[in-house]
Formats: C-alpha cells, sequence, structure tokens
C-alpha cells in the first residue's frame, strides 16, 4: 500500500507564481510609499503648513501620520524583499515555527507571511 507524502517544499513553477504575486504587490507598495514621501515633502516645501501647524497642531498631527505611514510600508517593503530572497534560497512557504509548508491559499493572500494559519494562532505547543 503506497503512501502519499506530505509536500514539504513548493516547485519551481509554483515558486515563479508567488515571486510575480510578490513583485506585484513590492510595486504597489513602493509606490505608495513614494506618494507619502512626496506628501511629506510638499508639506515640508509649504511655508503656510508650518505656520498654521504651529498654531493648531493640525500640521504636526498630518505629518506624523504620514511618517507612521511611510514607516509601515518600508516594514512591508522588507517583508516582501525578504519573501523573495526565500523564494531565491528556496526556503519559502515553509512555516516557521512548525516547519511544515504554509497553504497556497494564505501565501497568495499575504505573500510574505512566515507562519502558517495553525502558527499564528497560537495553536502550536513548544
Amino acid at each position: 500500500m503506497a503512501t502519499k507524502r506530505k509536500k514539504t517544499r513548493y516547485n519551481k513553477k509554483e515558486l515563479a507564481e508567488f515571486d510575480k504575486l510578490l513583485d506585484a504587490k513590492l510595486a504597489k507598495a513602493t509606490q505608495q510609499l513614494e506618494f507619502y514621501l512626496k506628501q511629506m515633502a510638499d508639506y515640508a516645501d509649504n511655508p503656510d503648513a508650518k505656520v498654521r501647524g504651529l498654531d493648531d497642531g493640525i500640521g504636526t498631527a498630518e505629518n506624523e501620520r504620514l511618517s507612521i505611514m511611510a514607516g509601515r510600508q518600508r516594514k512591508l517593503i522588507q517583508h516582501l524583499e525578504n519573501a523573495k530572497l526565500r523564494i531565491k534560497n528556496n526556503a519559502y512557504g515553509i512555516c516557521r515555527e512548525t516547519g511544515e509548508l504554509i497553504s497556497a491559499e494564505r501565501l497568495r493572500a499575504v505573500p510574505h507571511a512566515t507562519l502558517s494559519i495553525k502558527a499564528k494562532q497560537g495553536q502550536v505547543r513548544r
């Protein structure tokens, strides 16, 4: 009786699909970061915004919000780039907690995921 071996890695075709998905997400995240940085630069170059910002605090709050959003985009870009490295090293899609393969459905939704749903929900016993 032949037993079906559990899949432990994604094949080259699957990795190419994920790589393409990561490229698209990376392009979108980079574009969003550039948008935030441009808004921050525009705000910094606007003397009226600086004066008004000192008066009512709105400008400062907006600049802080943009800075936070830019930071989040930088972090996302780093996660996406790390995922591309994992593809290159043939380690993509392996849960860092369980060592099992992360479902393709999860990776399509969150291509930079490093945890399976089971591990993410904290069901893994250490």
